[in-house]
């Protein structure tokens, strides 16, 4: 249910059905993950649209590229290097569902601030990162035990982040970076007792 970005259940994770799945250059490898887009269904290219209907969705998902239709794209999957984003259609039509992403992604808007779930098992932690506003994605994260410096970690997968090695029983401080360019430190968010996949919200929240 979390699709390629790895946001395990998506309901749990507060998206519910307004997402949607992007193709390989949009997707960027996992870097696009949460950004919102803004739909206008484009009635010249599909008799099913609904004339003035609008949605934003966060991108969750990978939509492959279907190599039967490259490069002759009518419709039915995703391209290798278009920028399409496919989400589902409220009439079952495949052509209404894919669509061109004709403008950059628009500013996610959140209820609450970041949430933090520990993934993974001992010696190998993770930690997920959902509910950001702003830009919605995340370009990089530092993570700082209480006994240790601040350590940068990598993408494992989407919005799932690795390199907490040997911080059990440490409380956990992060800094972020999201796409947008701005920053912010969570400072002690998880507390030293923290259990894996047991999720940890914050107060604080991007703009940008």
């Amino acid at each position: 249910m979390g699709g390629a970005c790895g946001y395990t259940n998506l309901y749990d994770q507060g998206y519910g059905l307004a997402n949607a799945a992007l193709s390989t250059v949009l997707f960027n490898d996992g870097a696009s993950c949460g950004q919102c887009y803004l739909i206008i269904c484009d009635q010249s290219k599909s008799p099913m649209c609904m004339t003035g209907k609008a949605i934003t969705v966060t991108a969750t998902n990978l939509c492959p590229p279907n190599y039967n239709l490259i490069p002759n794209d009518n419709g039915g999957g995703a391209t290798l290097l278009a920028p399409t984003l496919t989400c589902p259609s409220r009439r079952g039509s495949t052509s209404a569902s894919t669509r061109p992403a004709s403008s950059p992604s628009v500013k996610c808007w959140r209820t609450g601030g970041l949430r933090f779930t520990i993934l993974g098992f001992n010696y190998f932690e993770l930690v997920l990162v959902t509910n950001v506003a702003g830009s919605g994605s995340i370009k990089s994260i530092s993570v700082k035990g209480t006994n240790t410096g601040w350590t940068q970690m990598s993408r494992n997968w989407g919005v799932i982040w690795q390199g907490m090695s040997g911080l059990a029983g440490q409380s956990l401080s992060f800094s972020i970076s999201s796409t947008g360019g701005q920053n912010i430190v969570f400072q002690n968010v998880i507390p030293a007792g923290w259990t894996f996949g047991q999720t940890y919200p914050t107060w604080q929240q991007f703009d940008y």
